[in-house]
């Protein structure tokens, strides 16, 4: 079951994939274990959460996953090319998928939700980044539970985004051979630029993808989830990447009668 936001699923100017030949070969280069996501799916079973939302589900394989296993999920994505490849999944016809961003979201009361693979640092303004917390925060039950990961901007991770260093390919049936890696371009500040690029051997095609993340730190993290309505728990490594990631549980706070109004009216 697929909701849109009232976007033209045509228009996909903000997609985070070039074309449909980039979306579908997203999964194979991330590998079809995605141990990364084990942590995020014990944490579910951990806070005994039955209904998840998951903020930029991309493909979908997070979503599915727990579908797989009975959990109640809405996937929201504004890639409408990545929702594609999500829909053709296993499981897929569970999760209700909702095309746009966490704003777009129908009125719900989710026990937990998610921001994997770093999809905080794609939310790059100030602004953009407090509506998104807050709109999560609308669609939680009282005393639900968010969680996302962010790379720690001291360990400069951008550095290491080299061809040399990034450089995979994989074997895709009716492409062939297709070459993929990451190469940084500049640093702004908390701001880092790079391109991911495409190679298909079957017609030569390089496709680039430029990209640009915010690399918030600790504390500004804290401070934006306390402004908006969170009590930050625990903030926990990544077991896949220790000591290179922030990974955040915030629970909604009970306020006062005001402050939830406050922060309960759309911005």
């Amino acid at each position: 079951m697929t909701a849109d936001s009232g976007r033209d699923p045509a228009d996909n100017a903000g997609d985070s994939y070039v074309d449909a030949r980039c979306a579908a070969v997203y999964d194979i280069f991330e590998g079809p274990e995605r141990d990364d996501l084990d942590v995020y799916a014990a944490m579910v079973e951990e806070f005994g959460a039955a209904s998840v939302v998951d903020v930029g589900c991309g493909t979908g394989t997070f979503a599915t996953m727990l579908s797989s296993r009975g959990v109640e999920v809405v996937g929201v994505d504004p890639s409408a090319l990545a929702l594609d490849v999500a829909q053709s999944k296993p499981h897929a016809g569970k999760v209700t998928w909702v095309h746009g961003i966490a704003a777009d979201l129908p009125p719900l009361q989710a026990d937990m939700a998610f921001m994997t693979a770093n999809v905080a640092q794609a939310i790059l303004g100030d602004e953009a980044w407090a509506e998104t917390l807050m709109a999560i925060r609308r669609r939680l039950s009282p005393g639900g539970i968010l969680v996302f990961e962010s790379r720690d901007p001291e360990r400069q991770a951008w550095r290491e985004w080299t061809k040399v260093n990034t450089y995979s390919t994989a074997e895709v049936d009716g492409e062939g051979t297709v070459e993929s890696w990451v190469e940084f371009d500049a640093a702004h500040g908390a701001f880092v630029d790079f391109f991911g690029m495409l190679v298909f051997e079957r017609d030569g095609r390089r496709v680039e993808q430029q990209s640009r993340l915010r690399f918030r730190d600790r504390a500004e993290l804290t401070k934006s989830l306390e402004d908006s309505g969170f009590m930050v728990e625990e903030i926990r490594d990544a077991p896949d990447r220790p000591g290179r990631e922030f990974v955040f549980v915030a629970r909604k706070t009970q306020l006062n009668y005001q402050q939830d109004v406050d922060l309960d009216q759309p911005r």
